[in-house]
């Protein structure tokens, strides 16, 4: 089962438009640093601590900063942001099952990556990982990733979002040209 990118796009543009009006903007990429916090603090019970008045803190100066936010984030994982990053994980896990599991991942590599880099699922698999560190490591020193920065910005006619967008295909663009010179 295959969605047509049109209506994929559609449907993207819908649940975003609904996240920003009943709940909040989305974004994504700080909810990586509450999961390691969570795990930190499940083998380091210091690391977040409560205050009388009920407000939160961290002896890492990330997760104490926004006002103990991020701290309040990993004491109480259970919140819409976090929930949200789970869920999308579960989604990719049943779109996988849905389309014959992970083994059939493999059956159908794009022919653009065997025409350029060969049918090695491991070589694949690797660019993969270091591509996502990459562009994970990028959200972070930009402060938000491109669901908060771009999507959720632009949808909010923030000029930081625009900028970010012209950015990011700015950089895009010219590494796809380089990386995927052969055509399929």
């Amino acid at each position: 089962m295959t969605l047509n990118w049109k209506t994929g796009g559609l449907a993207l543009g819908l649940v975003f438009f609904l996240a920003v009006l009943l709940v909040k903007p989305i974004g994504v990429s700080t909810q990586f640093v509450i999961l390691d916090g969570i795990l930190w603090n499940a083998v380091d019970g210091s690391v977040v601590t409560q205050a009388d008045d009920g407000s939160y803190t961290s002896t890492n100066a990330y997760l104490a900063k926004s006002g103990g936010k991020y701290a309040k984030n990993v004491a109480n994982p259970l919140n819409y942001s976090f929930v949200f990053v789970v869920a999308m994980v579960v989604g990719g896990a049943i779109s996988a099952f849905m389309r014959g599991g992970i083994g059939a991942q493999e059956r159908q590599m794009p022919a653009i990556w065997r025409a350029n880099f060969g049918d090695s699922q491991m070589k694949r698999n690797a660019a993969v990982f270091v591509a996502g560190f990459v562009v994970l490591y990028g959200a972070r020193l930009a402060g938000g990733c491109t669901s908060g920065h771009m999507m959720s910005g632009m949808m909010q006619t923030s000029l930081s979002g625009y900028i970010f967008a012209l950015g990011a295909f700015a950089a895009a663009v010219p590494t796809a040209l380089i990386l995927f010179r052969k055509e399929a």
